[in-house]
């Protein structure tokens, strides 16, 4: 524990870099303080060269990324921190892998996003899922939507095909004005398919921002929003 009781928050990070940055900021911006002190202490591995979840995932033939993530808890863990976050949606696919070489508390961002949906609009019955085409392959959100009785929806194959170039773009830095029509592009595949809100459960989507043709909930605002209110001793457990 940190001065005041506060608990320290490590991050598994890179997964992209500037999506961890942005996760950063967030947890600034979030954190009521009148000084330098009265923010919560971060250990963050910021590790781009955690193995590619894209290849692993979707194209079947990339490094196990599950062996480095648990590694990086381990880290942190002995480096200080009290629990820990993960930085990226599709990453939560090797979420056991962290929380079992652990002895702390991991949040779960997936089981984070679905109960906030549901506690804090009960009435949606369907909701759009913007994010990577492994986070649709891996079912994540799809298995814990479903369990609360709520409908996903997802982009149509060819409009998530055009959702993974925006994220691709992203990463290498591209966010010009092309990138982002095709991003609204896809949200307006959303809409009519039936969906009034949806998820950005992809932080590079996250990092992006600008304003969107559908009402959106972003997950690294509830991860950050979860961050400092656990850090602070707001909530009991993780």
């Amino acid at each position: 524990m940190t001065r005041h009781n506060e608990r320290t928050v490590g991050i598994l990070g890179g997964m992209g870099p500037e999506a961890t940055v942005d996760l950063m900021q967030r947890i600034i911006r979030l954190t009521p303080a009148l000084d330098d002190a009265d923010h919560i202490r971060c250990i963050v591995d910021n590790n781009p060269k955690v193995p590619s979840r894209i290849k692993a995932i979707i194209e079947g033939d990339g490094e196990d990324p599950g062996p480095c993530m648990a590694d990086m808890g381990r880290r942190l863990e002995a480096w200080g921190a009290d629990f820990l976050a993960i930085a990226c949606n599709t990453a939560h696919y090797y979420y056991d892998a962290v929380r079992e070489a652990v002895h702390i508390p991991v949040i779960n961002l997936i089981d984070l996003v679905a109960n906030h949906v549901k506690d804090q609009f009960p009435e949606l019955g369907k909701v759009g899922i913007l994010a990577s085409p492994a986070v649709a392959m891996t079912g994540l959100y799809t298995k814990r939507f479903r369990r609360l009785g709520i409908e996903d929806i997802w982009p149509d194959p060819d409009h998530q095909e055009r959702l993974l170039n925006v994220i691709k773009g992203i990463k290498s830095g591209n966010t010009d004005a092309n990138v982002r029509a095709d991003y609204r592009t896809v949200c307006e595949n959303l809409q009519h398919k039936g969906a009034t809100a949806a998820i950005i459960a992809c932080t590079e989507l996250s990092a992006l921002g600008g304003q969107l043709p559908i009402d959106a909930l972003d997950a690294a605002e509830i991860l950050a929003q979860e961050i400092v209110a656990v850090a602070k001793n707001r909530k009991d457990t993780v």
